[in-house]
């Protein structure tokens, strides 16, 4: 077989292999999610500076479900919880999920339903902020990325580039 002709069967078979795997990353990004979200509700916003914070005295299991949902798909920030944040102490439950619930309820509008997390929080007025862990009031900007690492856009478009450079050498040799 000439140097064309196998060339020619590379970019046959890099064609399909890159329509196959648009075709699987837009079939793997259309499978629904279930999350964890807060409840619908009343969207009423509360007059002057409000904070969102655990509620004492509720289920731990619950607690941990709903901290654990506002670091993950909720995206809220939660670096500062983390071993030697500036909140990383007191080290407990309560303490840890109060400023994640905050992050996600400002960086969501100040939204009561922002502040729900399944009954484990609830909006107040007492600043929560100590020694060097502030808690942000006012809408925060989120700090979630634009575009998630699976876009199956960006992955063809690697994949393109790839190939190009493929070509290029095969190109040279013949």
């Amino acid at each position: 077989m000439s140097m064309k002709g196998w060339a020619l069967q590379c970019l046959l078979l890099l064609e399909c292999y890159l329509a196959d795997s648009v075709a699987q990353e837009k079939a793997d990004t259309a499978i629904p999610v279930t999350t964890l979200s807060p409840p619908e509700g009343n969207t009423t916003f509360l007059d002057g500076t409000t904070w969102c914070v655990a509620l004492a005295g509720v289920s731990q299991v619950d607690l941990k479900n709903a901290l654990d949902w506002a670091c993950g798909l909720g995206m809220a920030d939660c670096r500062e919880i983390q071993e030697g944040g500036a909140c990383s102490q007191p080290d407990t439950l309560l303490s840890r999920a109060s400023y994640a619930f905050n992050n996600y309820y400002q960086q969501n509008g100040n939204s009561d339903i922002a502040c729900n997390f399944g009954g484990t929080a609830t909006v107040t007025k007492a600043n929560p902020s100590y020694g060097k862990c502030v808690y942000a009031s006012g809408s925060l900007v989120s700090s979630a990325p634009m575009l998630s690492k699976h876009n199956p856009i960006s992955i063809m478009w690697w994949k393109l580039i790839a190939a190009a450079v493929v070509l290029g050498r095969l190109i040279q040799l013949v």
